[in-house]
């Protein structure tokens, strides 16, 4: 299976060259996004990114975009950007929990900060210096692009009265909540967003999550699962990555990358913002076709969170990047937590 992915990859990548510049200094880049551009939030950022970019360079620095499927599946991106078959991809860094489970922190985890701290700490708490550490060990330079509110945590056919009833279901589940989901004898996988309504309708799942209404009713979750349960204790935010070959980002012109990092740092507050706009309505429209907006209790989310704190120890007990990434966390959020428990109503 690798040598035929590696194959794969190695034919979409004949003659790359990591920059393609004229006398008037234009440059041709490819960008494969995880997410169909159609969808809500999420797929309006590469073109988004595209956009600004070739405005701010008066059309010099031209950026594609491609469909999930076009160049390569929506979720494997990451060895094709760093060998590079095409020189950016937009996802999250959850989608490479197979390769490392460290990658889920840099995206999001069970009973984790919202966007405020979780930001604060990319930024100047040493997030994004360890994120950038760990992808140029594969040839890639890292942006933390973006980030949306909290997800829905759950699309079920009939209301959860137990967590003894989601014993031998099949859902689709991301990144560290999928461990915890197995706690309570769920079977999970990782299906990219175009895979979701064919496996649910077909039976393939009997339940989904994937992201916040407005997102998940453009997938048509609605129209199988009846009951959308709330609050999403496994991603109260999750990060947007742009990922970029360091051979093309680094010959890219000065000027550019500037561009570049521009638009990805307005993205943040647009996305963020986007986010939280639409989807009052989106669960409005949900109940209209039926769809039970639900709230787990107190008790279901405590059992939840326990069972994420022995996820958390297992993963810190035998991964040691990933303790290194936790412990600059926990070494931020002490800190932050002076302010943060002050600072806002409960």
């Amino acid at each position: 299976m690798k040598l035929g992915a590696a194959a794969a990859f190695t034919a979409l990548a004949v003659s790359f060259a990591p920059v393609e510049v004229d006398a008037q200094e234009r440059v041709r880049w490819r960008m494969h996004s995880g997410y169909g551009t159609n969808l809500a939030v999420l797929g309006r950022v590469p073109g988004y990114i595209a956009e600004q970019v070739g405005r701010m360079s008066g059309g010099k620095f031209d950026i594609k975009v491609f469909e999930p499927g076009a160049l390569v599946g929506a979720n494997a991106y990451y060895d094709p950007v760093g060998q590079g078959a095409f020189e950016m991809a937009y996802g999250t860094p959850g989608y490479h929990q197979g390769r490392n489970s460290v990658y889920n922190l840099f995206s999001s985890w069970p009973f984790g900060p919202g966007v405020g701290p979780y930001l604060a700490w990319y930024k100047y708490g040493g997030g994004l210096e360890l994120a950038r550490e760990l992808y140029a060990k594969d040839n890639i330079m890292f942006f933390m692009c973006g980030m949306i509110p909290p997800e829905t945590s759950g699309w079920f056919r009939e209301p959860i009265e137990s967590l003894d009833q989601l014993r031998g279901l099949k859902m689709r589940f991301f990144g560290m909540g999928a461990l915890v989901m197995q706690k309570f004898g769920v079977s999970t996988q990782l299906l990219a967003a175009g895979d979701i309504y064919p496996a649910l309708e077909l039976g393939t799942i009997d339940a989904t999550e994937f992201s916040m209404p407005a997102i998940d009713r453009s997938l048509g979750f609605y129209q199988i699962a009846k009951y959308n349960y709330f609050p999403g204790w496994h991603q109260q935010a999750t990060t947007n990555e742009i990922l970029i070959n360091m051979d093309a980002w680094n010959s890219l012109p000065d000027e550019y990358k500037a561009m570049f990092e521009t638009a990805c740092h307005a993205n943040i507050a647009i996305e963020f913002a986007d986010g939280e706009n639409l989807q009052y309505q989106a669960m409005l429209d949900n109940e209209k076709d039926g769809v039970t907006n639900m709230t787990w209790s107190p008790e279901v989310l405590e059992a939840l969170e326990a069972a994420w704190n022995e996820v958390n120890a297992e993963e810190i007990a035998k991964n040691p990047e990933y303790a290194r990434v936790w412990e600059s966390w926990s070494k931020f959020y002490e800190g932050y937590k002076v302010w943060g428990e002050r600072g806002y109503l409960k």
